[in-house]
């Protein structure tokens, strides 16, 4: 079990949102009359975390003061009308020329904060095209001191950030337009990946690539069938407790084939004509070499040509050490290996930022809508329970880039993670952001099951809780006692990945989801936030389960050399490109861009033609065989039982405090539900929503 260093739990959750609530707001005077503080600008995280030292002043912070939009309420209105279908403005979207000079802050604005920032002898780096951001760097010292804040260290979810202890204050004469700062504080994003593997019993965490450019090797051990079903364990002991006696053993891996076909994507439309883009940290040197070799295995008729890819990538890379690379060179190749299995005639742009930070990945999303450069943007990142613990000016910042592409006719979509409701994570049950934006398409995950044929049989939620054989290759890894040998062990209950969703604590109930989503859910949060109904994510959901995942390839190190090889891969990573080129391809079939997709999407609500009620799945699971080195069978195997649509207890443990458990808060239910939101395509999904 993993040592998480963040307890925010039910009363903490309640201090969180009250201060948020009733902190002051930008405007009103904070010390000195001339200085004013910029309402929760503070690290959430700060208030909630151990702290982990002083932060050197010396130390280089890179940051963005980030602008309030000129008419922020014009704004929402014409993205909500041009999204909209029915509303008369209904696809009928800006430039990024046109938003600039209706919606974006004034060149005098941004004069008026460069002088401030210049006066404090930071080095001014530039605004943003669309003049919603100013770039600068500095030191630790400048920024306490320009800001009249404090920073400190402290562990968040077993990361040491960086974080502002008390709110920042800024000269009144700029504080109207001033949205907030980010990059402050740490706000680290992370892949929304899993394979699910075990690793050591022992640490409970996978091995690591060390210091290898490419990831450490990854294989799928046998028994695993090409579909599901196709082999059934009839060797280990029964799990019991009225699960199947022969349960099947784990997907090898679908392919881009059996995923189109399960998903019934068969029409004329495959994305040609379409620019979709992935966003991630960094690059991988073998991206496009992998993405090519996989199609030519295993989708040969659709082959990625050279002509449909390319990268626009940061000038430097940062932050290696903090944020993992290697890691994200997997997340890379699933994005682009993903959309090309559900759009092959789709370009796919790569865009990688410099590092991990969330206000690096905001900006190579901003350049991609500020340039209109892709009609489709799939992020397979997010920071657990950042709904509530990312500080205000990071979440401005994103806001109002997934606002401006809502008004210019691109789609955004972001993953709605892996950590379920974030209780075995941080102790509360908090929803993941981005994800968690109004303006933005969350996409959650599914257990998808494709029969011989490439059919449908059985789609549901993913929450996986999983049981551990005791076998002596487990006993000697430390995972079980002699006691335990040839039984299977007790439910873990910090589950073992699940579709990421929830009830937001910041964000009130968009348009789009009136009517729709559940009062229990809109009102989850309403002993803490009040009686308003709030957003719920996700929206929609695809297949993510890593025992039913997804075949990737990719450029791996292994003891006898680096080179391409070929693995099973899972988590809402996987559903949010497979999304984004189905939704290339309703942008093809259409004839324009679908743009800001949720509008659409719930108006599919109710049409089983084009949406799949995902439902709860009973008394269901899977056997599952690793390799206990990861690679091969020279030191044995770990044999586990993965329950399906997990809906009992969960647990979390924080140091040497007692473990305190609950009912996983995410369910499957007829309609709207939170671990699927609105379901998943089907049918006729592509034509229903081309013809919004």
């Amino acid at each position: 079990m993993r040592d998480r260093r963040v307890v925010a739990c039910a009363s903490t959750v309640a201090t969180i949102v009250a201060a948020l609530v009733v902190s002051a707001p930008a405007g009103a005077a904070s010390g000195p009359a001339s200085t004013v503080a910029l309402r929760n600008s503070a690290s959430p995280a700060a208030a909630t975390s151990p702290s982990a030292g002083a932060v050197a002043g010396s130390s280089s912070i890179d940051f963005e003061v980030d602008l309030k939009l000129s008419d922020l309420q014009g704004a929402q209105a014409f993205a909500q009308a041009a999204s909209t279908p029915g509303n008369a403005a209904y696809g009928k979207y800006l430039t990024p020329a046109q938003w600039e000079q209706r919606f974006s802050p004034s060149a005098a604005d941004v004069q008026s904060v460069t002088t401030f920032l210049q006066q404090h002898s930071f080095k001014v780096l530039g605004a943003s095209a669309d003049r919603m951001a100013i770039t600068a760097s500095g030191t630790a010292s400048q920024v306490e001191k320009a800001f009249a804040t404090s920073l400190s260290y402290h562990r968040v979810d077993g990361s040491k950030l960086r974080l502002a202890d008390r709110n920042l204050s800024v000269p009144a004469n700029i504080a109207g337009v001033i949205a907030g700062v980010a990059g402050v504080s740490d706000t680290r994003a992370h892949p929304d990946d899993l394979t699910g593997a075990p690793g050591s019993p022992a640490t409970a965490s996978s091995s690591p690539a060390g210091n290898s450019e490419q990831p450490a090797g990854f294989r799928v051990a046998p028994p695993c069938g090409t579909y599901y079903g196709q082999k059934i364990d009839t060797t280990l002991a029964p799990f019991g407790n009225g699960y199947p006696s022969t349960p099947p053993w784990a997907v090898c891996g679908y392919t881009p084939p059996q995923l189109r076909s399960a998903y019934d994507l068969s029409g004329s439309a495959d994305g040609s004509g379409v620019t979709v883009a992935v966003v991630d940290a960094y690059a991988s040197p073998s991206i496009l070499s992998d993405a090519q070799e996989y199609a030519s295995l295993n989708d040969p008729g659709h082959p990625l040509a050279s002509s449909q890819f390319s990268q626009q990538l940061a000038s430097t890379f940062t932050d290696a050490a903090a944020c993992g690379p290697s890691g994200w060179y997997g997340e890379e190749t699933l994005d682009v290996e993903a959309v090309h299995a559900t759009a092959p005639g789709a370009h796919i742009l790569f865009a990688g930022a410099r590092n991990c930070n969330q206000v690096e990945l905001n900006d190579a999303v901003r350049g991609i809508v500020d340039g209109h450069l892709a009609s489709v943007i799939t992020n397979s990142y997010g920071d657990d329970a950042g709904d509530l613990l990312d500080d205000a000016g990071t979440r401005a910042a994103t806001d109002n880039t997934l606002l401006m592409a809502a008004a210019t006719g691109v789609s955004v979509l972001f993953s709605s993670g892996d950590g379920g409701d974030e209780f075995t994570t941080v102790g509360a049950v908090v929803a993941d952001y981005p994800s968690s934006s109004p303006w933005a398409t969350s996409v959650g995950g599914t257990t998808l099951q494709i029969g011989a044929a490439g059919q449908r049989i059985g789609e549901f939620g993913w929450s996986t809780a999983r049981s551990f054989l005791c076998t002596q290759t487990y006993l000697a890894a430390g995972g079980c006692t002699d006691a335990s040998l040839g039984k299977w062990l007790p439910i873990d209950e910090a589950l073992d990945g699940g579709s990421g969703g929830g009830t937001s604590y910041v964000y009130p109930q968009p348009f789009y989801q009136r009517g729709v989503v559940p009062a229990a859910l809109s009102h989850r949060n309403a002993a803490v936030v009040g009686n308003d109904p709030m957003r719920v994510e996700p929206d929609i959901s695809m297949e993510a389960d890593p025992a039913t995942g997804f075949l990737v390839g990719e450029t791996q190190t292994f003891p006898n050399g680096v080179y391409y090889d070929q693995y099973r891969i899972g988590g809402t990573s996987v559903s949010s490109p497979l999304l984004a080129g189905v939704i290339a391809r309703t942008d093809e079939a259409a004839g324009r861009s679908l743009g800001f997709a949720n509008p659409s999407l719930y108006s599919l609500y109710g049409h089983p033609n084009a949406i799949y009620d995902v439902l709860a799945a009973g008394k269901q699971d899977q056997s599952r065989a690793d390799y206990a080195n990861s690679i091969g069978a020279g030191d044995g195997f770990f044999y586990s039982t993965r329950i399906i649509d997990y809906e009992g207890q969960e647990m979390f443990c924080f140091n040497d405090q007692p473990c305190i458990s609950r009912d996983v808060a995410l369910n499957t239910a007829p309609g709207f539900d939170s671990m699927t939101g609105l379901g998943a395509p089907t049918g006729n999904f592509v034509n229903e929503l081309a013809s919004r």
